[in-house]
């Protein structure tokens, strides 16, 4: 297993010699300690390569994930995704292996760190919150957070990929719906409400929403990297480098977006004094946050005035989730199709499954690129929730083996994110129960009906309670908000069993994909999106309920239809028989052939 890196001027350092260079950095700044999160300054879940500070250190390429270095003694933090992926890609006689989390980090330090220890952070790559729960958990120690000027993994990363600077292009009312000027005058509204005079926006996709603009700045979301000022009369204040802005983008925002270089933030702000600005603080930089209180503004903690509106699809929006999601489940089952075939008579792998399907999707011009990296696992990898195949771990997709694909796709008209499990070759009696088991859950949910101003939360019960009476269960969440032509993980609701309070509002679009892992052995997973819509009145009670928006079929295969009530039997077949009708026409005849008997009736 090697641990070195090439750089692109082909130098080799390994991570062992990264560490030394660190470390004399810390010394040369008095420091004991430095924090390595996986993050940029905008806290997104996807990250530019110029952001990947992590993975250029340790080598750790997962998308969650934070380091922390001392002196004599470094340790790297990943969640239960990563156990395995980490002991592939970080050597351990270099780092410890440790749970991601506040506190783990916290008794980490505590170990290995004297009191009185002066420990050294990114101001722009932590949250106020963040810092401040450090201090609070290794007060004690009479420790100092010390905020430094210049990352410490930049001044030893001598091929440190540039800035991204892609064009920002216009997302035009076909797809968009509601002119920003209008999303503008709605938010200006909020603040008045809430007594601001300014919303600070440091999520890359609620500035994307509300200017109608996208990029490409990040893989898997069509982001442009900024930041954004809005004030009462809907005048935004864009932070963003001009490399970045054509003529005909500032002409189409007119003349109450005003545009300037992340650089004039701090001068930005000095302007500031004395005004009400609302800030998020679960995504505001440290930063921004310090910098507004130096300039004597008042801020204001609330959510991110566009969380709510963003995640709401105006019926544009919907009607193109529609037809993208459409696209998609054909692109999806002319895969299945040939996977479920040529698994029996030919070497398939994760890898060559997984470029396959991208093939399938490429095929639609609106196609734009995945939407996060392709889950596609065989067997036992199959039971890593969110497992990333790789050269050392791609395994043959073969005869009598359940398999997972969980993927998505950007395309202009909206974002898809699906799971399908199937079998290959013959399943066996405990997998078509634990499958069957699954999918009443998933269609518990699909069938919900609920009062306005039902959380997610109170529903999450609704999926697992077939795997429940079994003594089963899985764990993740049941369901995340998707964006259209943006995250494909949207907040601000979500299906889980951590405490939610967000209602379910019509327009939202959201998961229900419940499953079920046997490690070592498969994992079962079954994933619709849904969209919320309005389900007439009940003794003057609003009600709502779940439009589904993914369209391909389930295995039929892995049903053990004696485990099916009556209501469930007619769900599955009255779902396959909207398949058939809706995919039929883009498919083509060998496919259409495929399709039928997978559609057939229980």
């Amino acid at each position: 297993m090697s641990h070195t890196n090439t750089s692109n001027k082909g130098i080799i350092m390994n991570s062992k010699e990264k560490l030394v260079l660190l470390r004399q950095e810390l010394k040369k700044n008095n420091l004991d300690a430095f924090f390595v999160p996986r993050g940029d300054e905008h806290m997104g879940e996807y990250v530019a390569f110029h952001s990947e500070r992590l993975a250029y250190l340790t080598g750790f390429k997962g998308s969650a994930g934070f380091a922390i270095v001392a002196n004599t003694k470094a340790a790297i933090f990943v969640d239960g995704r990563y156990t395995l992926q980490v002991q592939h890609e970080v050597p351990n006689d270099l780092y410890d292996y440790e749970e991601l989390g506040i506190k783990p980090a916290a008794s980490w330090l505590q170990k290995n760190i004297a009191p009185n220890a002066r420990i050294g952070f990114d101001p722009w790559l932590h949250t106020p919150e963040e810092i401040k729960s450090y201090e609070e958990k290794l007060g004690s120690m009479q420790i100092t957070f010390v905020p430094v000027a210049q990352n410490l993994i930049d001044l030893i990363w001598s091929d440190r990929p540039k800035v991204p600077l892609t064009p920002v292009k216009v997302h035009n009312m076909t797809h968009a719906g509601v002119k920003s000027s209008d999303k503008r005058t709605q938010i200006a509204q909020d603040l008045i409400k809430q007594h601001a005079d300014y919303a600070f926006l440091s999520l890359p996709d609620s500035i994307a929403w509300l200017l109608n603009v996208r990029g490409n700045d990040v893989e898997l979301s069509p982001l442009p990297l900024s930041f954004a000022l809005i004030d009462t009369k809907g005048h935004v204040s864009w932070f963003i480098e001009s490399e970045k802005l054509s003529s005909e983008i500032k002409i189409y925002l007119g003349n109450e977006v005003h545009f300037a270089e992340k650089h004039e933030l701090e001068k930005h702000f000095l302007s500031l004094s004395q005004k009400k600005i609302l800030v998020d603080r679960q995504t505001i930089p440290f930063w921004v946050d310090a910098k507004l209180r130096q300039s004597n503004a008042e801020l204001i903690y609330g959510q991110d005035p566009c969380l709510l509106p963003k995640a709401q699809k105006n019926e544009i929006e919907l009607k193109g989730v529609r037809s993208a999601h459409i696209r998609d489940g054909a692109a999806v089952t002319k895969f299945l199709a040939w996977v479920s075939k040529a698994a029996l008579t030919e070497e398939v792998t994760e890898m060559s499954a997984q470029q396959k399907l991208l093939e399938c999707r490429q095929e639609d011009p609106m196609f734009q690129g995945i939407c996060f990296y392709t889950i596609s696992g065989a067997g036992p990898n199959g039971a890593i929730v969110h497992y990333k195949s790789s050269p050392e771990t791609n395994r043959p997709i073969a005869p009598n083996m359940l398999y997972l694909i969980d993927s998505g796709g950007q395309y202009l008209d909206g974002t898809t994110d699906i799971t399908r499990t199937i079998a290959i070759g013959t399943p066996t009696k405990t997998q078509k129960k634990h499958f069957t088991l699954v999918l009443k859950g998933h269609i518990a949910l699909g069938n919900a009906r609920f009062p306005e101003g039902t959380s997610g939360h109170q529903l999450d019960a609704i999926a697992r309670y077939p795997l429940w009476q079994e003594g089963l269960d899985y764990d993740h969440g049941t369901g995340h908000g998707v964006g259209c032509y943006l995250n494909v993980h949207e907040g601000p609701q979500r299906i889980s069993k951590t405490p939610n309070n967000v209602a379910l509002r019509k327009g939202m679009i959201i998961s229900n994909e419940p499953g079920y892992y046997v490690a070592g052995e498969y994992g079962i997973r079954i994933e619709n999106l849904v969209a919320v819509q309005e389900s007439g009145n009940t003794n003057n009670r609003p009600m709502l309920s779940f439009e589904t928006l993914t369209y391909a079929p389930i295995d039929r295969h892995l049903i053990d239809k004696d485990l099916l009530t009556q209501v469930e039997i007619d769900w599955v077949n009255n779902y396959h028989t909207k398949v058939y009708e809706k995919l039929n026409d883009l498919l083509d005849v060998e496919t259409k052939i495929w399709l039928k008997d997978a559609t057939s009736k229980l």
